[in-house]
């Protein structure tokens, strides 16, 4: 684990279907900063990975989950680069082994604009039962739970 201290950390997603590896993502990004902004993509961006719940929801979920917290602000992301090319402040950005991609391209476009890259941290995906990461993709097809577990359907 990153000991490392940050005094502005970014962290997006979709964050639909709120499951363990969006808490371990969230975690992770409180546990290492000061100020916290995660991006939650809008309904028009989001929307082009399918059938997901709408922001206003997600972004709901997303502060329920920090009840306690007051570090953080939640915003929504509308590209994939959200604040983080445009706001000097950020030192460093959360992200899934998936998304780290986008992080090194947002550092390339920080660089270009003669703004200091950001510290990336990449978290492990948290596994399901099955050993494959736990997704909302596989929630929505019915697959697994939200903490990864087998969903065992009823006979009637």
């Amino acid at each position: 684990m990153n000991s490392k201290r940050y005094k502005k950390v970014a962290v997006g997603g979709t964050f639909d279907k709120f499951h363990d590896g969006h808490k371990k993502l969230l975690s992770t990004a409180f546990e290492i900063g000061e100020i916290i902004e995660i991006g939650v993509t809008s309904d028009a961006f989001g929307g082009l990975k399918g059938d997901i719940d709408p922001c206003k929801v997600r972004m709901t979920n997303l502060k329920s989950f920090f009840l306690d917290k007051t570090n953080f602000v939640v915003v929504p992301l509308d590209d994939p680069y959200g604040t983080t090319i445009y706001d000097e402040d950020f030192d460093a950005i959360v992200v899934s082994e998936e998304t780290e991609p986008t992080a090194v391209k947002i550092n390339k476009i920080r660089i270009s604009k003669g703004m200091n890259p950001l510290d990336i941290v990449v978290v492990s995906f948290v596994l399901a039962y099955d050993g494959n990461p736990i997704s909302s993709t596989r929630i929505r097809s019915g697959e697994i739970n939200q903490n990864g577990k087998f969903i065992e359907f009823s006979k009637k």
